[in-house]
């Protein structure tokens, strides 16, 4: 499954480079705000990859941010985001990528994040670790939140990022800085990586997190996933993912602040 979802995201990555400037002129359209974007770049790219799980895969349950899909989590499901990073896509921003995880059960087992403009693959098995472009990836080993470079995203709703806002004014006295780059799929791969020691986001969709959440725990990462009931002072929304060294105080700070809250 690792070998499809690598083979499927780098296909689906040739075409997002190849529409994007007729995608980004001719085909813009809002969702749930208007700054909240949809392309014919995605759309575009969600049916290849629909019809290339059709082809490999027949049979197999999808479900993808621009079509859908069923919303069960039991059996074998693959998740896609065609275009993770669509504002970034929109502006010429190269941070963004085609993320595809295939689940079991609601759990990744594999995945791969393909980023269109630097070809750069990363991919990751349960139990066979994660690798960027063939060579094996471990997160870094820091072990001071005050040291700590951390990644985190805001939503499209003014009143939810403005209270995101108020979450990193928090945070930024207690860690090295702050990163914002735009899609959550190659934040949790940059973890992987030890780009960053840690990402965090409230309010992520599954799609957004499916393969980049794999690749990032089978590099070593402490992973938290939104997860409905939850009791641990974070809510049902948040994700954190960090190197273990700090991922205690890092989720603690984050429920200093409240940061579930939002």
């Amino acid at each position: 499954m690792s070998e499809v979802a690598v083979r499927i995201a780098r296909e689906a990555a040739d075409l997002a480079r190849t529409v994007r400037d007729r995608a980004v002129t001719d085909g813009v359209d809002t969702k749930s705000t208007e700054t909240d974007v949809v392309t014919m770049g995605d759309r575009a790219v969600e049916r290849l990859v629909r019809e290339r799980l059709a082809e490999l895969r027949p049979g197999e349950s999808v479900l993808g941010e621009e079509e859908g899909g069923d919303g069960a989590l039991d059996g074998l499901r693959w998740v896609v985001d065609p275009i993770d990073g669509t504002v970034n896509y929109l502006y010429g921003f190269p941070f963004y990528a085609v993320s595809l995880a295939a689940q079991v059960d609601g759990r990744s087992v594999a995945g791969a994040v393909v980023e269109p403009v630097s070809g750069r693959v990363w991919s990751a098995a349960a139990g066979h670790g994660a690798f960027l472009d063939g060579k094996p990836l471990h997160v870094s080993g820091a072990d001071r939140l005050d040291l700590a470079l951390v990644g985190t995203g805001f939503a499209y709703a003014v009143e939810r990022r403005t209270a995101q806002a108020r979450v990193v004014n928090d945070l930024l006295g207690q860690v090295r800085d702050i990163r914002r780059a735009g899609a959550a799929s190659l934040d949790l791969c940059s973890v992987a990586a030890g780009w960053l020691d840690a990402t965090y986001e409230v309010g992520l969709n599954r799609w957004d997190w499916a393969a980049g959440a794999l690749i990032a725990q089978e590099a070593g990462a402490a992973l938290r996933l939104p997860e409905k009931g939850s009791s641990d002072g974070l809510g049902d929304e948040m994700l954190v993912c960090a190197t273990p060294g700090i991922a205690e105080g890092l989720t603690g700070a984050l429920r200093a602040a409240d940061a579930g809250e939002v």
